[in-house]
């Protein structure tokens, strides 16, 4: 028999690839990846576990990769509820950032955020805000992966007062996390609206060398589009086209207002989207069309945004908004099926921040990122098929282990490495300290 570091057995294994769900299996882990995926019978005989994990009543499957966050953002959670999102930012968000965002902000922000993901399943998740390090700190500390924008702003704020000082910190953050096992880099551009020609050339310069991910928001509201074409006589989309921007790299968020023909140009040049149900409806920014954009063979992943327009950071919940939107506006209820919608929160947003060779699926060879989900609740019975009711049944609170890397992150329902009672206590204190100054 095989030593190995660690055997899971559950009720029900799906591993994305291949399609379907795999019954009574364990996956076998050691040293931090998915060594081998095969029925229990078999397991019991082949590997001799340190460790042993029995998990009767659940579905394991790949972690969620979150693929658009702001994460600390969940300080705001709440501060600014039912407004239009040029509203929403101009005059509550924004002014409330210039006011709080700070090193201390970010850190307990995303402290914040990240007990909330794990409770919910995420094991990855692709942010872009103020103080990259702060959060490449705290994300380190708790052993979650993350990939972490360098973000980059036409406008001064507290964190830097010009395009080129957002990217001289950005790129030192890139360079002190060349070796990191669990964080990667991405550039993170605000918006076309907020980020000039000079800083995106730049930016598409030094990623010719550094081939990273460009994380960026596009095409977000009728509004941007309107103001696009009085400004500069383009839509978003063909200014970018102009910039080389357009490829297998950009990582395009929102993509609410699509023409045809833009939706075959981003297939063409191999553009990934991420797709935000729920932000986008409370702030009514407009539905992408991800029936389409999936048809045409583009890559669309799921983010949550930041917990100030969300108002959570769930990907549960994002996975199961995802597929009802997407069967209303096609007007088609065979649209963005449960097996779709869960591999867009998997492997999709593993392909978009280029990881998916590592993440996104339990295979062997790949890390074990990890999450399980409890069926046996009410809520989730009868089971017929665990996949469907992942996606339109099972709720966080089901969510009771999470392994990144082998590691155990959530155990029995119990963060391992965050301290959720200071989180929970520095949380009131900022809600405390925002409610009785608030920016606006």
């Amino acid at each position: 028999m095989t030593e190995i570091d660690l055997l899971v057995s559950a009720r029900w294994v799906i591993p994305i690839e291949p399609d379907g769900c795999l019954e009574q299996h364990c996956v076998a882990i050691d040293q931090g990846r998915i060594l081998d995926v095969l029925p229990a019978s078999v397991a019991v005989t082949r590997y001799c576990a340190r460790q042993s994990v029995d998990l009767p009543t659940h579905a394991l499957i790949p972690g969620l990769v979150n693929a658009h966050t702001h994460a600390a953002m969940g300080l705001f959670r709440g501060l600014a509820d039912d407004l239009p999102l040029k509203d929403w930012l101009q005059h509550h968000i924004w002014p409330a950032e210039g006011r709080w965002v700070s090193s201390q902000f970010v850190r307990d922000g995303v402290e914040l955020a990240m007990a909330e993901m794990l409770r919910s399943g995420t094991t990855c998740f692709n942010d872009m805000y103020f103080f990259p390090e702060e959060c490449a700190q705290v994300v380190r500390k708790a052993g979650i992966r993350a990939c972490i924008g360098m973000i980059v702003i036409d406008f001064p704020t507290v964190y830097a007062d010009s395009p080129s000082a957002y990217l001289d910190k950005g790129l030192r953050l890139h360079d002190e996390l060349r070796d990191s096992r669990l964080i990667t880099t991405a550039f993170a551009p605000h918006a076309p609206y907020s980020v000039s020609d000079e800083p995106l050339t730049r930016i598409r310069i030094l990623n010719n060398e550094l081939n990273l991910p460009v994380h960026m928001h596009i095409h977000e509201t009728a509004h941007e589009i309107e103001e696009a074409l009085v400004g500069t006589g383009r839509r978003p989309i063909a200014r970018l086209q102009d910039l080389d921007l357009l490829g297998p790299n950009l990582v395009a968020v929102h993509m609410t207002q699509l023409l045809p023909a833009e939706i075959d140009l981003l297939a063409r040049t191999g553009v990934n989207v991420v797709h935000c149900p729920e932000s986008n409806l409370k702030l009514a920014s407009g539905f992408c069309p991800v029936d389409a954009l999936l048809d045409a063979g583009i890559n669309v992943a799921l983010g949550t945004d930041g917990a100030a327009s969300n108002n959570n950071v769930d990907m549960l919940e994002e996975m199961r908004v995802a597929a009802l939107l997407a069967k209303a506006v096609s007007q088609d209820a065979t649209a963005v099926p449960a097996r779709t919608a869960l591999r867009m929160a998997t492997l999709n947003g593993a392909r978009a921040l280029g990881l998916d060779t590592l993440i996104g699926s339990v295979t062997a060879g790949k890390q074990a990122d990890l999450a399980a989900i409890d069926l046996a609740h009410a809520a989730s019975q009868p089971v017929y098929d665990p996949l469907s009711h992942i996606v339109y049944a099972a709720g966080r609170g089901q969510v009771t282990d999470v392994w990144v890397a082998g590691r155990q992150l959530l155990r029995a329902g119990h963060l391992t490495t965050l301290d959720e009672p200071a989180i929970l206590q520095r949380a009131h204190a900022w809600g405390d300290r925002i409610r009785e100054r608030p920016a606006s």
